[in-house]
């Protein structure tokens, strides 16, 4: 068995996106990513398929030209290859959940080069 937390020890960076590995398994990997207001991680894709979930706050998720307003609570799922974006509307903690064969690198990645 393992356990984490989408809200204890929150880190924000003040310049991009903040990534922390809270589980991996045999299946995937769970990764909370918090980000100030008006930090983004700039358009990219994921060979696999993912899931997201705005845990706290509220993001604008950009797919393939069409934004769509994300607030707390609410999910989106992804086919891999699929173009997106995401921007902080407010202070915002998303969990992304990532195939077992995908890379926290390539996430990290994104996040480094979305720099402001």
């Amino acid at each position: 068995m393992k356990t984490a937390s989408l809200s204890k020890n929150v880190e924000y960076h003040e310049s991009r996106p903040t990534l922390q590995v809270l589980l991996e398994s045999e299946t995937g990997k769970e990764i909370r990513i918090a980000f100030k207001e008006g930090q983004i991680m700039k358009q990219h894709k994921t060979p696999f398929p993912i899931v997201v979930e705005i845990f706290e706050g509220s993001i604008d998720f950009g797919v393939n030209g069409e934004v769509h307003t994300l607030n707390k609570g609410d999910l989106i799922a992804l086919e891999g290859n699929v173009p997106h974006d995401l921007t902080a509307l407010k202070d915002s903690i998303v969990r992304l959940s990532l195939n077992s064969a995908d890379t926290v690198k390539r996430v990290e990645d994104v996040a480094k080069n979305s720099q402001r």
